[in-house]
């Protein structure tokens, strides 16, 4: 007799016979529910997958741990600090890096470009060489040879890896008073560009050279470095590494991790997902009402029933549980359902990439387990709390003629 009102509940929303009204709009309720949760499940899905392919897109812009200097762009005490970083067991590589805008010419055409001057340890950090689709990543063996971004080498119609074609770049000197000659305007150097690697937005216009070219037109002593990328054993020690570089060397250095390092990216993508999130939340309030109407068509339909069982000494109590348990039900089938249908659909799109964002890009999804969980309870916070407040019927009600 303990689950009297869940049994009548499950004979309400299962029972064959009865009024076809009900029965239409209970299912119905169910419906809705369903689709409005799998709705809200594939577009959370795919937020998902597109910050996973953002990730991608950037794994090869920022390291686990990038240093620099606070006091001006060349690190000081550059020794004591690579020394340290060797010695620390957390780490597995680390390169040093000079990074700076320069005027590119070839053949008559010329473009503004980053030059991103690395070590031969870089690709230990950042795989760049990977993605070179055309000719080879610098062998380092020469300071001029650089690597090149696909729509800045097309720009400029820059043949790769041929010795009889040389770019030139220019990098604007320091200084003031007046100016008597062509050498005191800028630095300049023939470059021979032995491969080509697509931008993928974040680094569209860079060239990536032997640390030595950017050294050589910068002026700077040998072994300088603006910034120092690390690569750590263990991505997910990154913040007790930090706070140890940084305990290490004081003020002297500033430490910023890869998600610090593009703050403005990370908060714009979780600000478009808590949108979408609130906007589905208030898809699945607006569909709760489908619910809310089930209810008050099984209360006026189930009325004599109802004073039957008030008259049989059915307390009132456990007859406002079975419009709860009643709702709670169609909650409960309605994100089953759902769930089922939008891991359904999710797998369909991971298998046959049918829905495309553009003709070389799938839309991504990635089916993650939070995700069950965030769309399972505020499908339940919503639903439980209109069948609980729809399920509170007054005894007048039911006794009145």
């Amino acid at each position: 007799m303990k689950n009297i009102a869940f049994y009548i509940a499950s004979r309400y929303l299962l029972a064959k016979k009865g009024s076809t009204a009900v029965t239409f709009i209970t299912w119905l309720a169910v419906g809705a529910m369903t689709v409005a949760v799998a709705a809200m499940f594939v577009i959370i899905s795919v937020f998902s997958g597109l910050e996973e392919l953002n990730k991608d897109l950037i794994s090869n812009l920022h390291a686990d741990l990038t240093i620099k200097s606070t006091s001006g762009k060349t690190i000081k005490n550059l020794d004591k600090i690579t020394d340290a970083l060797k010695n620390n067991t957390e780490i597995s590589s680390f390169s040093r890096v000079i990074e700076e805008k320069v005027y590119i010419s070839y053949n008559g055409k010329g473009d503004i470009a980053y030059l991103r001057g690395v070590d031969s340890a870089y690709v230990q950090v950042n795989p760049i060489n990977k993605d070179v689709f055309y000719g080879t990543y610098p062998s380092f063996e020469y300071s001029n040879e650089v690597l090149m971004e696909n729509s800045l080498d097309n720009r400029l119609s820059l043949p790769v890896a041929s010795s009889g074609n040389y770019a030139t770049i220019f990098m604007p000197k320091p200084g003031t008073g007046i100016i008597s000659k062509e050498e005191d305007i800028y630095n300049k150097k023939d470059i021979l560009v032995t491969g080509v690697f697509p931008g993928k937005d974040q680094l569209n216009n860079y060239i990536i050279s032997p640390i030595e070219l950017a050294e050589e037109l910068l002026d700077l002593p040998k072994k300088s470095a603006y910034q120092i990328v690390i690569k750590l054993k263990n991505p997910e020690n990154t913040d007790l590494v930090k706070a140890k570089l940084l305990s290490s060397f004081g003020k002297t250095i500033e430490i910023k991790t890869k998600e610090e390092e593009n703050a403005a990216f990370w908060k714009m993508i979780n600000t478009e997902k808590l949108f979408i999130y609130l906007i589905f939340a208030l898809v699945i309030f607006i569909t709760t009402f489908n619910l809310a109407g089930a209810i008050i068509i099984l209360q006026l339909d189930k009325k004599e029933q109802a004073r039957s069982l008030i008259s049989l000494g059915f307390p009132l109590s456990h007859l406002r549980k079975t419009y709860f348990y009643t709702g709670v039900l169609i909650v409960v089938s309605g994100i089953i359902t759902g769930l089922i249908l939008g891991t359904a659909l999710c797998y369909f799109q991971l298998y046959t990439e049918f829905f495309r964002a553009n003709e070389a890009l799938p839309f991504p999804v990635k089916i993650v387990g939070k995700n069950y969980l965030i769309v399972a309870l505020t499908a339940s916070v919503f639903g439980f709390t209109i069948s609980w407040f729809f399920s509170k019927i007054s005894k007048e009600y039911i006794t009145k003629n």
